[in-house]
């Protein structure tokens, strides 16, 4: 037995989840001793949506820049006191084939989860483009089952924290496939208790006095379900959010049990909206009304997180928690819905979500692992979300597993213990075959990218020209020195094409020849 929130009173649902763990302890305890239980650390994913690499006045840079005097994060630079912060750390693009890598362990180009998915059943969420129409990609997403057309199928690793003993809870943001289809329903991923995760990538209104987008006759795709005890409270999103993790974790920490917990924010994704409770202060700076709601936004994350720690703390469990804490994708630079000039909201890293370039990949992250992470401690080892994967199964002391899926991530392990830690050999790979907005930007649509060591490759689909970047002298990626240095542009572009045919990665068509688009190696 399990809790669908999808069909049941929130009252109801919270009595379901106790009876679902009692019956679900005598299902899986029969695996690992009681004593081995309680000994494995309880995880946190802080999965913050569309959130920059600037969006914090936590610097993950050389320096404290501009915008991080913006920003008021004070639970991220606490977080980062007591754990290691990632300077080079990489989702993809686009938040869908982010959460899928995440779950799966794949790489998008594998998985050929490379845009967004829609709620609505098989419905490709490209632009209209002029030039290419785009190749049949998973646009259905993630599925636990075989046989569901345009989906992946794959073994995800909250299915295998399941089976291992641990109370696996998914809170917020899903959006891992179309209504229709498994993988739409967070519970079908391994998830014993999901909270507000369905099938749409944004909230329609982050407002209790909205009823978060659900009241009659206003409701659409984008209608936040399972929250109705907020409804006309004031609670803002977030904040309900927060308070349901709380709430649900309270049960297996009391119980000794170890627990995995999602907290996927729908934060602070578009609509942006203001946080009722930080807005004016924004105001107040100057800030344009747009990016006052912006940093509002962000700071209502922050005090989550904050929150989440504090009752850790109180519970006397944060000694034996890992909190991880990353975003999907780098932060919106397209304009509108943000303010001031078009994609310069991450500077000085270039562009934003959906992009290739480093202001669309390059996202903060900060993991705190009690007596392994050393405290304030600074990592530059590059790594990436598929990495995920491996590294929480390692965490969690499930040493031996099976996936139906190649797993493309490397775990972080070695980094956690050894700040230090070097590997230039790797090669991180981002492909975006796809049209994701109406109109072309830096890095934005048809971009495949690669990077190994402090070398980095944008091959651009249209033109097939490839632009070289040393990120080791220049992060903001202003100096292309391809035609200097010819012999690294042929290394990379080799190691692209056959890495991506190796995934069978999908490429777009021109419509004019019926052909696809050449590899970065053909050209």
């Amino acid at each position: 037995m399990e809790i669908n929130h999808y069909n049941s009173t929130r009252i109801r649902q919270f009595y379901l989840c106790l009876l679902t763990t009692i019956v679900f302890s005598g299902v899986t305890f029969a695996q690992a001793s009681k004593k081995q239980t309680q000994s494995r650390p309880n995880i946190i994913v802080f999965m913050v949506d569309d959130m920059g690499w600037m969006d914090t006045s936590l610097p993950f840079g050389d320096s404290i820049m501009p915008l991080n005097k913006r920003y008021h994060t004070p639970n991220m630079e606490r977080l980062a006191r007591e754990g290691m912060k990632f300077t080079n750390a990489y989702a993809q693009p686009i938040c869908t084939p982010t959460r899928v890598s995440m779950l799966t362990g794949m790489n998008s180009a594998q998985t050929k989860i490379t845009n967004w998915t829609s709620p609505a059943k098989n419905s490709p969420t490209d632009a209209a483009d002029s030039q290419f129409k785009s190749s049949d990609w998973n646009y259905n997403g993630l599925s636990p089952v075989p046989g569901i057309p345009r989906t992946q199928y794959a073994t995800t690793f909250p299915q295998l924290l399941k089976d291992s003993g641990y109370f696996t809870v998914h809170i917020g943001k899903a959006h891992w496939g179309s209504v229709g289809t498994p993988g739409a329903n967070p519970m079908n991923l391994g998830f014993i208790v999901n909270i507000a995760g369905h099938s749409a990538g944004h909230p329609q209104s982050y407002l209790s006095e909205d009823f978060y987008g659900n009241k009659a006759g206003k409701g659409s795709w984008q209608s936040v379900p399972d929250l109705e005890e907020y409804y006309d409270t004031g609670t803002f999103l977030t904040d309900a959010l927060t308070k349901e993790a709380i709430k649900t974790i309270d049960k297996p920490i009391n119980d000794k049990q170890p627990f995995y917990l999602n907290m996927a924010h729908y934060a602070i994704h578009d609509p942006i909206m203001a946080d009722p409770r930080y807005h004016q202060k924004y105001v107040d700076a100057g800030l344009d009304p747009i990016e006052a709601k912006y940093a509002s936004l962000i700071e209502g994350m922050d005090t989550s997180l904050g929150d989440i720690m504090d009752y850790l703390v109180a519970k006397k469990a944060d000694k034996n928690t890992i909190i991880i804490f990353m975003s999907d994708n780098g932060g919106l630079s397209t304009m509108p819905p943000r303010g001031g000039p078009e994609h310069t909201q991450n500077s000085p890293l270039k562009a934003g979500k959906g992009s290739v370039n480093e202001g669309g990949i390059r996202v903060p992250m900060i993991v705190k692992w009690p007596n392994v992470a050393k405290p304030a401690t600074i990592a530059s080892q590059y790594v990436i979300i598929e990495d995920f994967f491996p590294t929480l199964l390692e965490m969690a002391k499930v040493p031996k597993y099976k996936t139906i899926q190649y797993i493309d991530g490397k775990s972080f392990m070695p980094i956690l213990k050894n700040a230090n830690f070097k590997d230039d050999s790797r090669s991180l790979i981002f492909h975006i075959p796809n049209k994701w907005t109406a109109i072309d930007g830096p890095g934005i649509n048809y971009q495949s990218a690669i990077r190994k060591g402090d070398w980095k490759m944008v091959y651009d689909m249209r033109d097939r020209s490839k632009q070289l970047y040393n990120l080791n002298t220049d992060i903001g990626e202003n100096n292309d020195v391809a035609a200097q240095n010819p012999e690294m542009v042929k290394t990379l572009s080799s190691a692209l094409g056959m890495q991506l045919r190796q995934w069978k990665a999908t490429m777009p068509i021109d419509k004019q020849s019926n052909t696809t688009a050449p590899m970065p190696d053909e050209n």
